[in-house]
């Protein structure tokens, strides 16, 4: 039984870990030599932060669901006589539900992290990072205005910069950062419009009131549709790009690039998940809006199928689950967009814990394969180097299988209560989203099986590969760049004698682990291991991941098993904020209580029957001893990593398109990048030649007419005067013949 504990302390949650950041940082900036000793205590300081947050969260959430109330502190901020701003937090189960999912979720990966990135000299700048990023969120979801919200949100993004681009010295890192940043900006400033847009309308900033008067504004007829529906569709610009919705998706695969503890918090609980909630808290303003609803619904339904085909013959373990996150988010927005209230934040909790399982289990491999193949991008994430690892990694192996279930909605797993619960009722708003969200149900049953079978059955691949040749090797027929491994090498290596040499101990700091080594010797080992393999060729094999990541894991397995069963039951859709407020509250109430098990299995065949085809087709393709795993292993032999799975036609497009992107990043380099180089380049031209033209040729007339008359000056009267009615008579004539005749 829980404590009583009262709402006005809930700003504990958000404040605990931003003490712990406060804290490291703190000491990180003025005792940098000590910090590197205190590995330990920072990470007990966070963990211990994000657990009484946790706890705090798990109370307040027990106390709501009994009283089934809503409450809202604020304190004056701005006081003027046009505007009243003011700031506190908001508790409801909205706000509950989400902080209880981002502490757990961090607690987890900030216990992996201490693991994963122990080795690493940015190891205090990493912990300070992601305890911010976690008290960002947690301060977001708290928010009870729109200002607030907005202060977080673009706290989310400065911290997820940070944390994309941790290791800046590389520069595939620091352009996915900048990307990143770059394609927010869009969305955010289309957001800030919004915002300026729904309070002129209105009048006020605070959620609940703004919300209640646009929707009497708009019942009345006060307020022009055409306009209402620009600022709705202004503040979901945000969450399009926050969410990476169709088109401002293109950041989230780049944003792999970070430590993979960070691709788990970002596509579980922060990031992208500040999208979905931004949308599910406004839904109230949206919602009688028809027209904002279809564009929502319909941009979810695109994103969900194109994330499903661009994850469909991904090669990094990394990027091929974060086109799987694209394509969930896309299924939230779509339920969010039929008015799905339960589905879609069921759909976000459930989603979460198993894509955070996943991620955690793909930095587990990760992690175990740099010490067979050393570190590089290209290879320790590559699937096609991994196979059976099942074998040597049984704990992540297993923990991994249960994520990937439960994200092809195979019951009784968490993602399936609330997945078929979308498709279900995308089938009943339309025929077009119905038909969406089910071939996406197949299509994320295939690929999320092709990486199981890939990475952790069969045989382990990455000892038939020739190490010298691969590194020159390119994937033919698209237009990916991948750097060779030299190249890469030898840029690191200069990058590292270069900080050295200056003692620029930012950069080293923010090379990863495995390029360290100068600096590090415990990294002597993993490199040592590389150059084994790289010229005897020794038979290696990853290894299970020490107590501290597999901890984790095993947690997590927990609730993907049993989240999606903890749902909510049948409640009827009203208008107003209370249907907004209160569809969370029987949270606890299980699902099988209120419908018969048997007969939403009977409901769900369909989706279930689409699932296990997926599961089939990748089954048939990519299992042990496959005519396709043949076909890889030759592939790896020669070293030119031709995924020669799909031999039609068809088959080699698909292929194309799912690694290429959709060519959607093509097109924006064409149309957009280089259009506005162009641009730039022209303004340049005409900003030196034209403008500082007129400019200098203005200051040279003057120097040389100048320098011409000082010689025509001979000190005669007479002259001066017969210079000065010379000019005086072409003017008054000039003037007698411009005159109107009278």
């Amino acid at each position: 039984m829980f404590v009583s504990f009262s709402y006005e302390y809930a700003w504990i949650v958000p404040l605990c870990p931003l003490v712990a950041s406060g804290s490291t940082g703190s000491v990180s900036f003025f005792f940098p030599k000590a910090a590197k000793g205190l590995r330990r205590s920072c990470a007990a300081l966070s963990v211990l932060s994000l657990t009484v947050s946790m706890f705090i969260s798990f109370i307040l959430f027990w106390q709501q669901n009994v009283n089934h109330s809503t409450h809202q502190y604020l304190w004056s901020w701005i006081l003027k006589d046009e505007i009243s701003m003011k700031i506190g937090f908001l508790i409801d189960p909205l706000t509950l539900i989400m902080s209880i999912l981002v502490t757990t979720v961090g607690i987890s990966v900030t216990i992996y992290s201490d693991s994963y990135t122990c080795h690493d000299q940015g190891y205090v700048r990493f912990s300070t990072y992601l305890s911010l990023f976690t008290a960002s969120m947690l301060g977001l979801v708290f928010s009870p205005n729109l200002i607030q919200i907005y202060v977080f949100w673009e706290l989310v993004g400065m911290r997820s910069y940070s944390l994309i681009g941790f290791w800046f010295a590389r520069p595939s890192a620091a352009n996915a950062c900048q990307k990143a940043f770059v394609t927010n900006r869009i969305g955010d400033f289309g957001l800030l419009l919004g915002i300026l847009g729904i309070y002129w309308i209105t009048g006020s900033f605070e959620i609940c009131e703004l919300c209640d008067r646009f929707v009497e504004l708009i019942s009345s007829g006060s307020v022009n549709p055409v306009l209402a529906n620009i600022i709705a569709l202004l503040l979901f610009l945000g969450p399009v790009a926050k969410s990476a919705q169709f088109p401002l998706h293109v950041w989230l695969p780049d944003a792999m690039e970070g430590p993979t503890p960070i691709s788990a918090l970002i596509h579980a609980a922060t990031m992208v998940a500040a999208g979905i909630f931004f949308v599910a808290r406004i839904l109230n303003l949206i919602e009688i809006l028809p027209l904002s609803m279809g564009v929502i619904s319909w941009v979810g339904g695109t994103t969900a199928l194109l994330g499903a085909t661009l994850a469909l013959t991904q090669r990094d373990l990394k990027k091929g689950l974060a086109h799987s996150t694209m394509s969930q988010l896309g299924y939230m927005v779509l339920a969010l967009g039929i008015g799905a209230y339960r589905s879609a934040p069921s759909h976000l909790i459930t989603h979460a814990y198993s894509k955070a399982s996943s991620f955690l289990g793909s930095g587990s491999v990760i992690h175990s394969m740099e010490k067979v193949v050393g570190y590089s991008p290209i290879k320790n994430q590559n699937m096609l180097l991994m196979g059976g690892l099942r074998k040597c990694m049984p704990i992540t192996g297993t923990t991994s299988f249960s994520g990937t279930l439960s994200l092809c909605g195979i019951p009784p797993l968490a993602c399936f209560w609330s997945k078929d619960e979308i498709t279900a009722e995308s089938r009943l708003c339309s025929s077009y989203l119905g038909w969406i969200a089910s071939i996406t149900v197949g299509f994320t049953a295939s690929y999320m099986f092709r990486i199981y079978f890939l990475t952790f059955e069969g045989d382990f691949r990455a000892n038939d590969i020739d190490h010298t040749n691969f590194g020159n090797s390119r994937l033919s027929g698209n237009s990916i760049n991948l750097w060779g491994e030299p190249e890469i090498e030898s840029a690191i290596e200069k990058i590292i004698d270069d900080s050295v040499s200056s003692q620029n101990v930012e950069v080293a700091e923010a090379l990863p682990v495995a390029y360290s080594a100068k600096e590090n010797p415990a990294h002597e080992e993993i490199n040592q291991t590389y150059a084994d393999v790289s010229h005897s060729h020794n038979v290696l094999h990853p290894e299970e991941s020490d107590f501290a990541m597999v901890l984790p894991l095993i947690v997590l397995v927990i609730p993907t098993l049993l989240a999606g069963s903890i749902g909510v039951n049948s409640i009827q859709k009203e208008t107003g904020l209370d249907s907004l407020s209160q569809w969370l509250i029987p949270l606890v109430v299980p699902i099988k209580l209120t419908k018969d098990l048997v007969e939403l299995l009977v409901d769900s065949i369909g989706s279930i029957s689409l699932s296990f085809v997926g599961i089939f087709i990748s089954y048939v393709m990519y299992r042990p001893n496959s005519f396709c795993e043949i076909k890889t292993y030759k592939s790896i032999k020669n070293s030119n990593f031709l995924d020669e799975n799909l031999l039609s036609p068809f088959g080699h497009f698909i292929q194309g398109w799912s690694l290429n992107r959709g060519y959607i990043d093509y097109y924006y380099n064409v149309y957009f990048v280089k259009t506005t180089v162009f641009l730039s380049k022209l303004v340049v031209f005409f900003d030196q030649w034209v403008i500082d033209g007129i400019i200098n040729g203005t200051g040279v007339s003057s120097l040389f007419g100048g320098e011409g008359a000082k010689y025509g000056g001979s000190g005669r009267i007479s002259y001066y005067s017969f210079g000065l009615i010379t000019g005086i008579i072409p003017l008054l004539l000039l003037t007698v013949v411009a005159s109107p005749v009278t």
